[in-house]
């Protein structure tokens, strides 16, 4: 079972003079990555560090950025994997403070950093869904509107018919497709 979380957040951790901020973003789309890092590093200029991992559906990537390798971004992208989340960057933000902290302590920071920003958002089950259109006439618009209760109707377009297009969890597209295909027409794959 996936998770995502519900709000972005940022979350500050400070370790022997040095701050990490620790930013998460809820995201469905890599392309939009490249730049939140650079409002993120706008933002937060004269950082030592910009360090990030993020899962995307079944795609994963981190960045130690400038860290020794494996302290910084593959420790926030094992956070993330323990705690099943899909759809989020972590981007922590880290100004140095003049004492080294070396490798365990680097990877313990970061590891740190995004558990306690984890701490403040909210998170939901990932629930994967599929949209489809549904076709009716009329006089069977009420039945329709019954049996789709449940689900979230993202658009309804009135003209010779009605035609619905409705967000459906892909576990269940297989049964309620066949279900309305009976009585309505089903178009899928939008």
């Amino acid at each position: 079972m996936k998770f995502e979380i519900n709000n972005n957040v940022v979350n500050e951790y400070i370790i022997n003079k040095s701050r990490f901020i620790c930013l998460l973003y809820k995201i469905y789309n890599v392309d939009d990555i490249n730049n939140i890092i650079n409002d993120v590093k706008k933002e937060y200029k004269g950082a030592t560090h910009y360090c990030y991992s993020y899962i995307v559906d079944n795609k994963e990537k981190c960045s130690d950025d400038g860290e020794p390798g494996g302290t910084a971004g593959l420790p926030i992208l094992n956070v993330l994997k323990k705690n099943n989340l899909t759809n989020i960057l972590c981007i922590v933000v880290r100004y140095f403070g003049g004492i080294k902290l070396g490798a365990g302590g680097l990877v313990r920071a970061y590891s740190t950093s995004v558990t306690e920003a984890l701490k403040l958002v909210c998170i939901n089950e990932y629930v994967k869904f599929e949209t489809i259109e549904v076709i009716t006439n009329y006089e069977n618009i009420k039945d329709l509107e019954y049996l789709l209760k449940d689900y979230e109707i993202l658009d309804k377009t009135f003209s010779e018919n009605i035609h619905f297009i409705v967000k459906i969890p892909v576990d269940k597209i297989e049964s309620i497709t066949n279900h309305l295909k009976q009585k309505y027409i089903v178009k899928r794959g939008l």
